[in-house]
């Protein structure tokens, strides 16, 4: 009996031996993903801000500048490139709408980013683009993979259509939760002009043919959770001019055309937060909790069998054999 119970619990001790290692390395790459439905709406402000009156055409200090930002998950645009791709694929379609105090439309930017739903890798397909503009992006954006590390990564920059290193800088304690913190400078470049301006009539091959440019630099910084690679804060000190000014009638050559430290409301951080720490607790089971969990198990029931099998090797004496046993005087 001893020695079945034994066998039992070391066949028992094998398959929680053999289960910690799939959960951990395939279990969780098939898992832990981004779902290709996801929405997320999240709303940033410069407060004060320095902003280009289109109707003076001189910059001015204002109250608060908002950027509205939106991803959207395209589940038909991510079907239909997952069948060439072979691996499960996410399909943003991004929107940054920029207003100003008097709520009207500063600048809007549309994006398509196409990703990998495990690793955060882009994945290059057929309408991957920013403002209208096909780009190929490399390194990240939005997000960054699941047990992120400490170390730098290349990240996209949408203004630049170019990817530059992101810096690791340590790690950081952020409402609760330990964050790595992550910058990039990106320095004075020319970028493209907005396709949609502020003004009617106004359109980025009017403002090429003047000669007029579009600058832009900015240092942004993100505060990540590493389990689920999720920023839960983000901010921006963001500077845009315009050079050549004095072409389209500006009494100056060079004019700021938005200055301001741009930061996540704190509603929005505060949602943020909330929602990652749950989804933290779901990678930790996959990756930690369940793996160590049956590895601990698996070394118990291991104990117990050989414990069970030595146990079964010394058999008790029977009654005549104890009846034979000589008497102490």
């Amino acid at each position: 009996m001893r020695r079945t119970a034994s066998l039992v619990l070391l066949a028992l001790a094998v398959f929680f031996a053999a289960i910690a290692p799939l959960l951990r390395w395939y279990a969780f790459p098939r898992l832990a993903k981004i779902p290709p439905s996801q929405y997320q709406e999240m709303v940033l402000e410069a407060k004060p801000a320095t902003l280009l009156d289109y109707t003076t055409l001189k910059a001015k200090q204002v109250e608060k500048v908002t950027i509205v930002q939106t991803l959207k998950g395209n589940v038909e645009e991510s079907e239909k490139i997952e069948r060439d791709a072979g691996r499960d694929v996410v399909v943003w379609d991004s929107l940054s709408h920029v207003v100003g105090p008097d709520g009207k439309m500063v600048s809007q930017i549309p994006e398509r980013y196409i990703f990998d739903a495990h690793s955060q890798a882009p994945v290059h397909a057929t309408g991957e683009m920013v403002d209208g503009d096909p780009v190929r992006r490399e390194g990240i954006e939005f997000k960054w993979p699941f047990l992120t590390e400490k170390r730098d990564y290349e990240y996209f920059d949408a203004q630049t259509r170019t990817s530059a290193p992101i810096h690791y800088k340590g790690t950081r304690t952020f409402r609760g939760l330990e964050v790595y913190y992550f910058e990039q400078t990106i320095p004075w470049t020319k970028v493209p002009m907005p396709k949609k301006m502020p003004i009617e009539g106004i359109t980025p091959e009017i403002i090429a043919q003047s000669g007029m440019t579009r600058w832009y630099t900015t240092t942004r910084m993100f505060w990540v959770e590493p389990v689920t690679g999720a920023p839960v804060n983000g901010e921006e000190i963001h500077k845009e001019e315009l050079r050549g000014a004095k072409k389209m009638g500006m009494s100056q050559d060079t004019v700021t055309a938005f200055a301001g430290h741009v930061k996540m409301r704190p509603d929005y951080i505060d949602h943020t937060v909330e929602l990652v720490s749950a989804n933290r607790l779901m990678v930790l089971i996959l990756v930690s909790y369940l793996p160590w969990t049956f590895l601990i198990g698996a070394a118990l029931l291991l104990t117990l069998s050989l414990w069970l099998e030595a146990r079964s090797r010394h058999p008790r004496p029977t009654d005549s054999e104890r009846a034979a046993e000589p008497v102490a005087a």
